[in-house]
């Protein structure tokens, strides 16, 4: 018998946005309409973006959603952070949550555009988006509080995510005559964090000799 080579995978899915909700489908071409216009330019289909992480004999689910319920164990939610104004976060239903769920399932992945995408096909890459995922930014939803030009939300944390585990998210794009809001916010900030670390780093003495 001959046994799968591949021991690791790092996988992007594009969802449409509000896939398996009218409500957030129908705001969010309301949304593309409004900035279309503001814009001068074609109105593109909006997606929402999840990474699936295989490493270990081991599936995980990398993903930002809203809170469902208090049992964020379950799900293997590792932060969080208020929607659309800081002070809401005292609410469940104006939080969101960053997962990282082992034997997870993405919602609605039946729905995926042009998915999945390897990213990378590494352990060691694997494990470290893993490991870098806890680190994510937790602005609020929605606003743009780290003054990247464009709001923070899903897109923007996966788009961290993928640039601050190696991999080049500048490459990266959604499907044909699609788009991603919030994606260059999470890759600005990446590079602004991974800058200013080989800043730091740059600037500690070295031990004498």
């Amino acid at each position: 018998m001959i046994e799968d080579a591949r021991v690791a995978a790092v996988d992007l899915y594009w969802l449409p946005l509000g896939a398996g909700g009218h409500s957030v489908r129908y705001n969010g071409r309301a949304f593309e309409i409004f900035a279309a216009k503001k814009e001068r330019r074609p109105a593109c289909d909006l997606y929402h973006s999840a990474l699936q992480v295989e490493v270990g004999g081991e599936t995980y689910v990398i993903e930002q959603t809203p809170v469902p319920n208090l049992g964020g164990n379950e799900r293997g939610v590792v932060a969080g952070g208020a929607v659309g104004h800081p002070w809401a976060g005292r609410l469940r239903m104006f939080r969101y949550e960053i997962r990282v769920w082992r034997g997870g399932c993405i919602p609605d992945v039946a729905e995926a555009v042009d998915s999945p995408v390897r990213l990378s096909d590494d352990e060691g890459c694997a494990r470290c988006m893993l490991a870098t995922v806890p680190q994510v930014p937790t602005p609020t939803w929605g606003r743009d509080e780290l003054a990247t030009g464009e709001m923070w939300n899903s897109n923007a944390v996966i788009a961290w995510v993928i640039a601050s585990s190696g991999i080049d998210v500048g490459s990266i794009r959604p499907p044909v005559g699609g788009r991603a809001p919030g994606w260059q916010a999470g890759a600005i900030a990446a590079r602004r964090q991974n800058h200013q670390a080989a800043k730091s780093r740059r600037g500690v003495p070295r031990p004498n000799a």
